[in-house]
């Protein structure tokens, strides 16, 4: 069986103008109660998404929803699982930690208005706020001409439109039970804005390795050795992996707390793993700025998947 983009959940580039990513854990109290709520918000959630696409077409919405490991085993825990659905294990460096963090279910919601996204969510939540609480719940908005909060362009070397489903959606030469699903990894930073508007723009461009005004790409010698577009990427046995990665800004002014969300979908997660242990144990230049918080792995059922649990295969 081929990749279907068709069948399919919203997993490939479209970072969007509002957002809105939450992490739910699960009550664990009644499992029979909360696998039936999960399988009707399986369900419903189809319906609401394409009623706000219908009320509002140009508000372009774009929705994936999935799982961490922890909850695949305790609501279907006779079901197949995933091959790469695992806890994710925190990454130490020299200098900083990939932290590992815990998440039951995961919701990515973006439009071009916050309204819709806030629609989109309140009524997910109608289904699901009886059987979770919050991990975390952060709104992000696109900044300026879809620049970094950081003040870069960002997501220049991504895989675009139906490219994007060659990196994102799994085939049955990997994983048949779940083809069309895709791996999220999701990770939340605190920014130091001080400290790095404090750089000159020269020391920025070093440390991520780009031009900040033309998103033009230093040459090599021109890098720091541990610059961001270095160390991030992944080159195993010569070959350059890519993921589509989502950076969101999101950001409590008056807080003094700003950050980017990270998203990263896959069809094979250990490449983003990679990735995120090349920064971590090559101290990527960028963390001296930038503070994980978070860090979890979830599995994006396909529309085939969420069949098979709303009829009660799993």
């Amino acid at each position: 069986m081929t990749v279907d983009i068709k069948k399919a959940q919203d997993v490939y580039k479209d970072a969007g103008e509002s957002v809105i990513f939450a992490t739910l854990m699960l009550n664990h109290k009644d499992q029979a109660a909360e696998k039936a709520a999960i399988a009707d918000f399986s369900d419903m959630s189809n319906s609401i998404i394409n009623s706000m696409r219908i009320r509002d077409p140009e508000a372009q919405a774009h929705i994936a929803w999935g799982f961490g490991s922890d909850a695949w085993d305790y609501l279907f825990p006779d079901a197949p699982k995933p091959k790469q659905l695992t806890t994710f294990k925190e990454i130490k460096g020299p200098k900083y930690t990939a932290v590992s963090t815990p998440g039951d279910i995961f919701i990515h919601v973006r439009a071009k208005e916050m309204a819709v996204c806030y629609e989109l969510m309140d009524q997910f939540m109608g289904i699901l706020r009886p059987i979770t609480t919050v991990e975390d719940e952060t709104h992000g908005f696109r900044y300026l001409e879809g620049r970094a909060i950081i003040g870069f362009i960002d997501g220049t070397e991504n895989p675009d439109g139906v490219e994007s489903m060659d990196y994102t959606l799994i085939d049955d030469s990997q994983d048949p039970e779940f083809v069309n699903g895709s791996y999220a990894f999701a990770q939340k930073y605190i920014h130091n804005m001080d400290a790095w508007k404090a750089l000159d723009t020269d020391d920025q461009e070093k440390a991520i390795g780009r031009h900040k005004f033309s998103d033009r790409e230093l040459k090599d010698e021109e890098k720091l050795p541990n610059a961001h577009n270095v160390v991030s990427k992944d080159e195993k046995d010569g070959v350059e992996h890519k993921i589509v990665r989502m950076n969101v800004p999101f950001s409590n002014p008056a807080k003094d707390e700003t950050g980017t969300y990270f998203i990263a979908y896959t069809k094979d997660f250990s490449i983003t793993d990679r990735m995120l242990t090349n920064m971590f144990t090559k101290s990527d230049r960028l963390l001296d700025f930038s503070t994980p918080v978070s860090g979890t792995l979830f599995f994006i059922p396909s529309k085939t998947t969420l069949d098979k649990i709303i009829d009660g295969e799993y």
